[in-house]
């Protein structure tokens, strides 16, 4: 029987319990192509590339055994067919099959966005809910219309209540405060195992020849050819069971610590399976609820909440903040940075033991957590004066999670400052100190983390203060940095200017570090 309706699934719309799949129908075709566009729009991590090929894989399977119709397309298939795009290939397709009636689910990508209503335009494509988040796309526009700031906790407490988590009968936080976040920055105790999380560890030597084969670049490494993250629901629900049960516990009194004797600690490396869809946010909210209320003697509030706030409030959060601020988000640079990022950045090959853990983790896992991030790499990119755009390219292309709806506000916006102060209320940098308290990464390393000036003294303490005296008209009158103004004045102008001569060697010498 010919099709009259093809659907298109996207690699990151990989949910079986969407609407579409309640009953099947055999007018009803759905399409998943391998396209050299979504390979190639950003230099990806040789890791991220080969998780959404092969979740898509086996998402196709999936709908086959529930009985749909799947039409599946490797990336031999549309290179050798021409198909260059997503929308060249939904064409092609339809007219082979002679489909009258395309529908497609919102894209969460501007640039995916705009190509699928042009071409609707002409194809009169249908357009439905990803069924996925749970917030509309403008409810962080409407929350805050004719504001010049963004205030994530606002939106997260108004998220609370909408969905009613962690809330009492009369409609107030259960325990009587909303956030826990001055619980949630301990250190690492010395003495404190780590439990070792499930991997899902799979050959991935097809996938490999097949970008090699298409000369796809990439980045980053997969030590031995093999994949470990879940790419089916079952092993996704498998590693949410894993965190509920074993690192759930310490998650958010340890969610800002960093050290080198674990890459995961006790976070929950779920973002791939919830940014492709495979798991919701609902259902990994209310797991985590679950659990806390099961054993709440042994998980305290203070780690549930503190990963609720991740999922509910900032996911949540950076997707509406993309949606309200989008395509301008994308070229914001408020701070006027222009340093290159250096190429350690894609080698890991620095003497400074921090970045050189965080970056090699990155180029061997796809993954780092959301501190590293912010105040290894990011913190780094900033006071060094990098520009935005090049930091964007690294963090889209690194982690596997990174999307562009998550990735963009989170690093243009949070983690550099480009978007001039709409997300966050000061600047995410630091010194060393920081860095010395929440991990052991100073601990051996080349750079002493105490001295400011000097041929051994570590970089970010120059280039924090170097920061902060550049763009003191900017941040002075913050209330969060006058206590930091304050301390750079009692430095005294010798001080100061011996300071700033080293961070200007830093800049100079960046690539040697």
């Amino acid at each position: 029987m010919p099709y009259s309706r093809l659907r298109l699934i996207l690699g990151d719309q990989l949910n079986e319990n969407h609407s579409w799949f309640a009953k099947v129908d055999e007018e009803t075709v759905y399409c998943l192509f391998e396209t050299y566009s979504e390979a190639t729009y950003t230099r990806h991590h040789i890791q991220k590339i080969t998780g959404f090929f092969l979740a898509m894989r086996a998402f196709a399977a999936r709908l086959r055994d529930l009985g749909h119709d799947v039409l599946y397309f490797t990336l031999d298939d549309t290179r050798e067919a021409g198909w260059e795009t997503i929308t060249d290939a939904v064409d092609a397709v339809r007219q082979r099959e002679g489909v009258t009636t395309f529908e497609y689910q919102y894209p969460d990508e501007w640039r995916l966005d705009q190509e699928l209503i042009k071409y609707s335009e002409k194809a009169g494509g249908v357009v439905c809910d990803s069924e996925h988040f749970l917030s509309r796309r403008h409810d962080v526009a409407d929350l805050f219309k004719g504001k010049d700031r963004y205030l994530m906790e606002t939106f997260y407490r108004e998220m609370r209540r909408r969905h009613d988590i962690l809330m009492d009968a009369n409609g107030e936080p259960a325990t009587g405060q909303w956030n826990y976040d001055e619980d949630n920055r301990g250190r690492l105790p010395a003495e404190l195992s780590i439990p070792a999380a499930s991997t899902f560890e799979r050959d991935a030597g097809e996938v490999v020849e097949l970008l090699e084969r298409h000369d796809i670049p990439t980045m980053g490494r997969m030590p031995g050819g093999r994949f470990t993250y879940p790419v089916t629901r079952e092993e996704c629900l498998e590693a949410l069971k894993d965190f509920c049960g074993n690192r759930l516990v310490y998650f958010g009194t340890y969610q800002d610590a960093m050290t080198r004797r674990d890459p995961l600690l006790y976070h929950a490396n779920l973002s791939f399976a919830t940014n492709t869809k495979l798991l919701s946010p609902r259902e990994v909210i209310d797991a985590a609820v679950r659990s806390w209320k099961q054993d709440p003697e042994r998980i305290t509030f203070n780690q549930v909440e503190g990963f609720v706030r991740q999922i509910l409030g900032w996911r949540e959060y950076m997707r509406g903040v993309y949606w309200a601020k989008m395509p301008e988000f994308a070229t914001t640079n408020a701070l006027e940075h222009r340093a290159a990022l250096p190429g350690w950045y894609w080698t890991g090959d620095t003497k400074m033991n921090c970045l050189n853990h965080a970056i090699n983790q990155s180029l061997d896992r796809a993954y780092a957590h959301h501190i590293q991030r912010l105040m290894i790499t990011g913190n780094f990119a900033l006071i060094l004066g990098a520009h935005p755009d090049e930091v964007d390219a690294w963090y889209l292309g690194v982690y596997i999670d990174a999307i562009e709806w998550v990735e963009i506000t989170n690093t243009r916006g949070m983690s550099q400052r480009a978007d001039g102060g709409l997300i966050a209320t000061k600047p995410y940098c630091s010194s060393a100190n920081y860095i010395n308290k929440m991990s052991d990464y100073c601990k051996d390393c080349h750079y002493n983390p105490k001295k400011h000036t000097g041929e051994k003294a570590c970089p970010f303490n120059s280039l924090y203060w170097d920061f902060l005296d550049r763009h003191r008209e900017r941040f002075e009158g913050n209330y969060r940095m006058a206590f930091m103004y304050k301390t750079w004045e009692r430095k005294g102008a010798a001080q100061q200017a011996a300071i700033l001569e080293r961070a200007a060697w830093v800049k100079e010498h960046a690539e040697e570090l």
